[in-house]
């Protein structure tokens, strides 16, 4: 009698992308509600309609909870074409700063910063599915450049590579202590002359404030 080999059971069960959407968006939810401080995998369970163990099969804790949670609001992000580098910029700038003047993402981002000083692996969750995935703004946003004679082409990939973290740095950096270190509006004119350094440099736009 030959014998048969067993199918391969299958090892938990599969995760369900409505169950993630409603779990990230009831984290929002109680983000806005009850801030990072008083947020608890109970609390956001409830919200979403499913068990406390549906959480934990997902993620390790609150803090990457929060972590994707907060990761979703900036997958929002756009790059306008609007036929400028300079337009551009200042179009996801604005939206950027929008998202960042949202409760949730300010209490969310904020804490899982300053958690992520003692733990090396949120720091990298953080890298990873905020930082690294909007960088494909910059990509996109020098790419239309290039092919509009703004921006020379740079055939260095690694040079290309450090190119891309500085504008990002630079980015985000000046939007995130704009709007939640220094509590400031980033409005039009702010956005205005970030961008104007940005693309010409302290020398340029002091020239061209002379020029006014």
């Amino acid at each position: 009698m030959q014998s048969r080999t067993p199918a391969p059971r299958a090892t938990g069960r599969p995760r369900s992308a409505a169950a993630d959407t409603a779990i990230l968006a009831a984290t929002r939810a109680a983000l806005v509600e009850l801030g990072w401080s008083k947020l608890t995998l109970g609390d956001v369970a409830t919200r979403a309609g499913v068990a406390k163990t549906t959480l934990y099969r997902r993620w390790a804790g609150k803090n990457e909870l929060v972590v994707d949670a907060v990761a979703e609001l900036f997958d929002e992000l756009e790059l306008p074409d609007s036929g400028t580098l300079a337009a551009d910029i200042e179009g996801v700038v604005l939206q950027f700063a929008a998202i960042l003047a949202r409760p949730e993402a300010k209490s969310g981002l904020m804490a899982v910063v300053a958690e992520s000083i003692r733990d090396d692996a949120l720091r990298e969750r953080i890298r990873a599915s905020i930082v690294t995935r909007q960088k494909r703004l910059v990509l996109e946003g020098r790419a239309r450049a290039q092919a509009r004679g703004e921006l020379p082409p740079e055939p260095d990939s690694q040079q290309a590579a450090r190119t891309v973290d500085l504008i990002f740095d630079m980015v985000a950096g000046a939007v995130v202590h704009r709007t939640l270190v220094s509590a400031e509006p980033a409005d039009e004119d702010w956005v205005r002359g970030f961008t104007q350094i940005l693309l010409t440099g302290l020398a340029g736009a002091s020239a061209a404030a002379a020029t006014e």
